[in-house]
């Protein structure tokens, strides 16, 4: 994995944290909408999003060169099915928690989804971790521990959250789509859901007469979900599947400033014994990361000349593949 790469992976990684705890916040100005209806909806308007990114993109021929294989393959449209499932899973419980007293929950289930990833890169992809990497998982097992003594809270949609992400990356990867064009498709199988949704709950006709929801706030929630989702997806295909994983604790961190500063929830000293190990393997995180870099800088720097121009060469072709499809 090259310099290029690997930083591309970890700033995508880092600007999808930190939207999607943006998006937190944005909930609240989507009253009177509950839970489904904001999943629904943000389903509805990032569809578009998608599409209009793949258009950006030239990704055009894959993405219907996709659909045409999936009309034509029932077990590869199964897998796709599965995938959206898991997808749309996920982006329910998230905005669906806050609005019915399970935040707590279902952070927990962010706070361990790291550490399930870092366990799946070792144990089923085989990755190694160096002494940073277990220092942070130490340090976060800390902090998840003392959240699981004093709150007790390890309920149902905390399960869903830890044990549900790994399969869907693990299905993504296996099927080996580009993330942009699979991302859309995931969200084709899942928009009719969320119309029929709508329809039967009466949601066009709740939006109708405040024109700042359906003309503003909702296309606003679907550009906020298109550009953090996209880069979460992407951030998965650059990174090794451990690395990605300790990097998913910079959104739960995220998340509590925007708990505390936007909503105004209260910080309590209790919450320092969670949250100090939590940062402290943020921290660690990044001296890791920064080191990875500056080991592939190293590298390339230490290469024979001839050596290195084939690299630069093989990474120019590579890219120039990448833009053309």
């Amino acid at each position: 994995m090259n310099q290029h790469e690997l930083g591309r992976g970890i700033a995508l990684s880092v600007a999808a944290s930190a939207l999607f705890a943006l998006m937190s916040g944005y909930t609240k100005w989507l009253a009177p909408l509950d839970g489904l209806d904001i999943f629904a909806w943000r389903i509805v308007w990032t569809l578009p999003g998608a599409l209009a990114l793949v258009a950006l993109r030239n990704r055009w021929p894959q993405l219907c060169a996709l659909v045409l294989k999936l009309a034509k393959t029932p077990h590869l449209l199964l897998a796709y099915a599965v995938v959206a499932a898991l997808l749309g899973l996920q982006l329910w419980i998230f905005l669906w928690a806050p609005l019915h007293g399970r935040a707590l929950e279902v952070s927990l289930g962010y706070f361990l989804l790291p550490l399930a990833m870092v366990l799946l890169g070792r144990f089923h992809y085989g990755e190694r971790l160096d002494g940073f990497q277990w220092a942070g998982v130490a340090a976060a097992t800390v902090g998840v521990a003392h959240e699981l003594i004093v709150t007790h809270a390890f309920a149902w949609p905390t399960l869903v959250v830890m044990l549900g992400y790994p399969p869907y990356f693990m299905i993504r990867r296996r099927l080996n789509a580009d993330p942009l064009v699979s991302f859309a498709v995931e969200i084709m199988l899942i928009a009719p859901v969320a119309l029929i949704m709508l329809f039967a709950r009466g949601s066009f006709a709740q939006v109708a007469p405040t024109p700042h929801l359906w003309m503003l706030l909702l296309p606003g929630l679907g550009a906020l979900s298109t550009i953090a989702l996209a880069s979460y997806l992407r951030a998965s295909r650059h990174l090794p599947i451990a690395l990605f994983g300790i990097l998913g604790y910079v959104e739960p961190v995220l998340l509590v400033g925007v708990a505390v500063l936007l909503l105004g929830e209260p910080f309590s000293m209790r919450q320092l014994g969670t949250y100090v190990p939590i940062w402290i393997a943020v921290v660690l995180t990044g001296v890791h990361s920064a080191r990875l870099l500056m080991r592939e800088r190293t590298r390339r720097a230490t290469l024979p000349m001839s050596e290195h121009h084939a690299s630069a060469e093989h990474e120019t072709v590579a890219e120039e593949i990448e833009r053309v499809g």
